[in-house]
C-alpha cells in the first residue's frame, strides 16, 4: 500500500507513524513490523532537463533554494516551463525567470 508521511527518527530507530485510518482493511496491526521501500516524492536533480539543471548549477543561490522547496513548488516551476512546448523560443526565457525568482527567494512564481 502506498503511504505518504514524515519519517520520525530517534537514536534507536526510524518510523512512519500511521493513524488507525491507514490500518483499516489492511493486514497490518498496531505494533507490527513491516518491510518498506522509500522513494522521494519531489522531482530530484537527476529528473531535471539538462537546460534546467545547467541553469541551476550556474546560480548557486537559486540551486540551493530550489533544493529546499516543497515538492509542490518544485513541480509548479517545472510545469510552468514545460507547459510551453508549443512555443520553444520561450523556454530559455522562462528558465532564466525561474532562476531569478529562486535567487530572490521566491517560493512560487507570481501568477500573471
Amino acid at each position: 500500500m502506498r503511504v505518504r508521511g514524515a519519517i520520525e527518527t530517534s537514536c534507536a530507530s526510524s518510523r512512519i507513524v500511521l493513524t488507525s485510518a491507514w490500518l483499516r482493511d489492511k493486514n497490518v496491526a498496531p505494533g507490527d513490523r513491516v518491510e518498506v521501500a522509500l522513494s522521494p516524492e519531489s522531482p530530484q536533480r537527476a529528473d531535471l532537463a539538462e537546460d534546467i539543471a545547467a541553469a541551476l548549477d550556474a546560480a548557486p543561490a537559486a540551486d540551493a533554494f530550489f533544493d529546499s522547496l516543497a515538492q509542490c513548488s518544485r513541480r509548479a516551476y517545472l510545469r510552468w516551463i514545460d507547459d510551453i512546448t508549443c512555443r520553444p523560443e520561450l523556454r530559455a526565457a522562462r528558465i532564466a525567470a525561474m532562476v531569478d525568482l529562486l535567487t530572490g527567494g521566491i517560493q512560487q512564481r507570481p501568477k500573471a
